[in-house]
């Protein structure tokens, strides 16, 4: 079996920024009453009917965040990941919460960055950088899009660092453009550089995924009836980035069936049927908490040797960005009964392993 070249930037990876390099990016520092105007003040529970709320999860850690610290947040947070499957199910966005509250908190990236936290794909640092492109606004973040990541490009270029900052700044556009998804990917296309271009894209497309489930927002951008839309509308330069992230909407549409799902990745013209296809793997990991054998049952469920091919290699470089070591990944990979897919699959994760 001959996989097709796909890159793999790692979705959701935490974004994990140097602070002083991006320390010229600076808002203004928020005031006490700035805060309490943005966000709760009371630290709500959500027990009994809230237990499933993501609005209450959101009020609670906003409230933790301005009364105590993201650190106490994140004690509570990891605390309730452990014993609340909604809470497991909901982590990166909630990360998402944390880091948002954090950055109307501390006002400065080098400061927020201080109290952040890699938990759950880092959704902390992509929910920061959402708040402040908006306290920076669309002209300024328009002129700094290019020289925000710009050390990363000159003393590390395309390393996971280099990712994670240009995939940050799509979830800030996204946020600055109000969701409109056509005018953000647009927005990505400042950068000159096609993996920068990517990178960011992968944020935008992400954020509109998100939206979906997150209160108080609505995406215009995800259909009932379409479930691979926008990726069906999009012109070709955002097509691949689309389809990493489709197959987490198209699975709620479908109900959760993988077999749905597979079929249509099967409908999605070459060479995007692959990235489809990897992107349902990594959903399987995710929607397991990366558990071996639920992940291999599910993968090989893939219609053709390609599908299964391709899902493992999502599902791998899910496992290792989830424990952020390749251990689980590699043993995932042994662990596969057929020997030519047990090969890939070891393949594509040590390389992976060795950008991450």
């Amino acid at each position: 079996m001959k996989l097709r070249p796909h890159a793999w930037l790692g979705l959701p990876i935490g974004i994990v920024l140097i602070a002083g390099i991006v320390a010229a990016v600076i808002i203004q520092r928020s005031t006490a009453a700035e805060v309490a105007d943005a966000l709760p003040t009371q630290i709500i529970s959500c027990a009994g009917e809230n237990v499933s709320s993501f609005s209450c999860w959101q009020s609670r850690y906003q409230a933790m965040v301005a009364k105590q610290s993201p650190e106490a947040a994140f004690v509570d947070f990891k605390a309730n990941y452990n014993t609340n499957p909604y809470v497991k199910s909901n982590c990166h966005q909630l990360g998402h919460v944390i880091g948002r509250a954090a950055a109307l908190r501390y006002g400065s990236i080098t400061e927020t960055y201080k109290h952040g936290d890699q938990f759950c794909w880092s959704g902390y640092y992509h929910g920061a950088i959402e708040t402040i492109a908006q306290k920076i606004g669309k002209d300024k973040i328009v002129a700094q899009m290019t020289s925000v990541c710009k050390s990363f490009y000159d003393t590390e270029r395309y390393s996971f660092n280099h990712y994670n900052c240009v995939h940050g700044m799509g979830h800030g556009v996204m946020s600055l453009e109000n969701g409109d998804l056509f005018a953000s990917l647009k927005l990505c296309d400042t950068y000159t550089d096609n993996w920068e271009r990517q990178s960011c894209y992968g944020g935008v497309f992400m954020e509109n995924v998100m939206d979906e489930i997150n209160p108080g927002k609505h995406t215009s951008y995800l259909k009932q009836d379409d479930p691979l839309y926008p990726c069906t509308a999009v012109d070709n330069a955002y097509k691949q980035q689309c389809y990493l992230m489709q197959t987490s909407h198209a699975l709620i549409v479908v109900g959760q069936d993988y077999n749905k799902v597979f079929t249509l990745c099967s409908t999605v013209e070459a060479p995007y049927d692959a990235t489809c296809y990897q992107s349902l793997g990594r959903d399987i990991s995710g929607q397991s908490s990366s558990d071996q054998a639920l992940t291999i049952e599910r993968c090989m469920m893939g219609p053709t040797p390609e599908a299964k091919e391709n899902c493992f290699t999502g599902a791998v470089k899910d496992f290792i960005s989830y424990f952020h070591s390749d251990t689980q990944g590699l043993a995932l990979c042994a662990a596969i009964r057929d020997t030519a897919l047990a090969a890939s699959c070891t393949s594509q994760g040590r390389t992976y392993y060795k950008t991450f």
